[in-house]
């Protein structure tokens, strides 16, 4: 196993734990030292070898045990006993909204509860409401997370999808028959949430391909195997669909398969318009003749389109473009030159500033901006007036040992408080660099309520951007009931910027909401919203939701330079 797979397992481990009622610094430790494994970028064969892996925070002797059993064998004896005694669909509870480990444990413990059917069939049933702690609000709001989970379905986060296809990537792009490869579908055109996963090679010996992939350890079940493709479920449950095509067929194969659907009907369409025949083969006229078309930019050209990159084929007004010759040029993750809306282990981080700051400048970018949580969120280390101040003071040392090279920017994840108050008085809030309001709490206020709310939010002068605007987490939680139109509009309005929160489990704003604050001139920042050092990574998942919405890099506040920033960020202030 690698240390990423590793680390998920010692976060199931803390859970269980928890469901048991285990004392909860040894749960805790568990998910610390997942989130450390997480970190890791040396060799983890080498480092359980050599022992060094305890030199890691959170990684001690008994854990190294575990993990090394895990490195080594796959398998962990501790873990495997849990998993006798405490059913693993007691983790998939943990999808519930609403629902935590200890909550999970009174229902095992009163009802035995043990899986979702189990918790529907309860809550249907009304055995919930009468247990000490729940009641009748809470089982209805149960049963809303079960439908909400429903609708979900078998769909994957991003991170997810690609963790899974990795390794068949890797195999595949190593195989000696593949002339050409790559993603498809969904994931290439990097959907918010991914369905089933999508391969495509151009190989000149299919058969023994096909035969070599069916053969891999990640295959658990072989769904269908024919002569061009194999359809697999892999080890994490996954359906995985590899094609394989002559190389002259490639271009054609991965533009069907790339989708959207409804973005292939006009694009054949548009070739029936000019007496032409498409398909995932090729390219014909009436009388058989094919056009030749190396890429999928020939495709495009051949139907008189300028070529329309992946994550805008959504037949959302890219088809217009394109005939213009007005397709922008699209964000890319290079572009970056830092990111805001970080967290450090002042709140609820896991890293120090120092190796916050490192691990940006290791990046190549010129500042980070950190945004600890606000006093409000005791839960997360929600910090006092008096512990802003140190950090400020501890910030300064800092930029000044950078020797004007990096750049830490003082700011903070501001709670917006029901009321459209901020957590802090605007005296505070002026000695903060830039200020993240955001939305923790009193998710239950009502469609004009919560519109107000951060209406009255954005409103406040020093309120430099909105985070997570809707609060939603993927396949976890819907959004709270707001009307977005209106706190765009507000924006635009004050001069406030909207973030898209990077993180795989929230990309919030949504696609069409990006496209729609971009259009009305409001400044998008991408923020992983990072907890530990890695999470830094996930201004990609920004980065590709941002390209869906057709953003180009002069659109996002964290592609200029340290100045532009800088004058960006009191922009608002500036104007009021």
């Amino acid at each position: 196993m690698n240390a990423e797979q590793i680390a998920d397992i010692l976060d199931d481990m803390g859970t269980l734990l928890e469901i048991r009622g285990e004392n909860p610094f040894r749960c805790r430790a568990y998910h610390n030292a997942a989130s450390s494994l997480k970190s890791v970028t040396g060799n983890l064969a080498t480092m359980v070898a050599d022992g060094t892996l305890t030199e890691i925070p959170g990684i001690g002797a008994s854990m190294m045990t575990k993990i090394a059993q895990l490195a080594t064998s796959g398998q962990c004896t501790e873990y495997e006993a849990l998993k006798v005694e405490l059913p693993t669909g007691l983790l998939d509870l943990m999808r519930v909204p609403g629902l935590g480990a200890k909550k999970i444990k009174v229902l095992r413990d009163t009802l035995n509860i043990t899986s979702v059917a189990d918790l529907r069939k309860a809550a249907t049933a009304n055995l919930i409401a009468d247990i000490k702690g729940f009641g009748a609000k809470t089982q209805t709001k149960i049963l809303e997370g079960l439908d909400f989970l429903d609708t979900a379905g078998t769909r994957m986060l991003q991170h997810t999808a690609r963790k899974i296809v990795t390794p068949i990537l890797k195999a595949v792009s190593e195989h000696p028959d593949v002339i050409r490869s790559s993603l498809c579908g969904s994931l290439r055109r990097r959907a918010e949430t991914i369905g089933d996963l999508d391969v495509l090679v151009s190989t000149n010996h299919p058969q023994q391909f096909l035969a070599d992939m069916a053969a891999r350890p990640e295959v658990v079940q072989i769904i269908a195997h024919g002569d061009t493709k194999l359809s697999v479920r892999l080890n994490q449950g996954a359906q995985c669909d590899i094609r394989a095509v002559t190389d002259a067929q490639f271009p054609f194969a991965l533009n069907y398969f790339t989708g959207s659907k409804l973005h292939n009907i006009v694009m054949r369409k548009r070739a029936i318009a000019r007496g032409l025949k498409l398909s995932e083969y090729g390219l014909e006229s009436d009388d058989g003749t094919a056009t030749v078309c190396r890429d999928e930019a020939d495709i495009y050209k051949a139907l008189g389109l300028d070529y329309i990159p992946p994550e805008l084929r959504e037949d959302t007004g890219e088809f217009a473009l394109s005939e213009a010759g007005a397709i922008p040029k699209l964000i890319e993750t290079e572009d970056l030159t830092g990111c805001f809306h970080n967290h450090t282990d002042w709140s609820d981080g896991d890293h120090t500033l120092e190796q916050m700051a490192e691990a940006a400048m290791t990046k190549g970018w010129k500042y980070l901006g950190i945004s600890d949580h606000s006093r409000a969120a005791a839960y997360a280390g929600g910090l006092s007036i008096e512990k802003v101040q140190e950090q400020w003071a501890k910030i300064d040392k800092l930029n000044e040992s950078y020797g004007g090279k990096f750049r830490i920017y003082k700011g903070i994840e501001c709670d917006i408080l029901t009321d459209g108050s901020l957590d802090y008085p605007d005296e505070v809030l002026a000695g903060f660099d830039f200020v993240v309001a955001s939305i923790h709490s009193g998710f239950g206020l009502d469609h004009g309520a919560q519109t107000s709310r951060l209406i009255k939010a954005v409103e406040n002068r020093y309120v430099t951007m909105l985070g997570h605007p809707t609060g939603r987490l993927l396949l976890a939680r819907a959004g709270y009931p707001v009307d977005l139109d209106a706190v765009i509009s507000a924006c635009a309005r004050t001069g406030t910027m909207i973030e898209i929160n990077a993180s795989p489990y929230r990309l919030d704003l949504d696609t069409p909401h990006c496209r729609l604050a971009a259009q009305r001139g409001v400044m998008i920042s991408i923020n992983p919203d990072a907890h530990a050092i890695y999470g830094l990574d996930d201004v990609e998942y920004g980065v590709g939701l941002a390209r869906r919405a057709g953003l180009s890099a002069d659109q996002v506040l964290n592609t200029f330079d340290d100045q532009k920033v800088s004058e960006l960020l009191n922009s608002k202030r500036d104007r009021t």
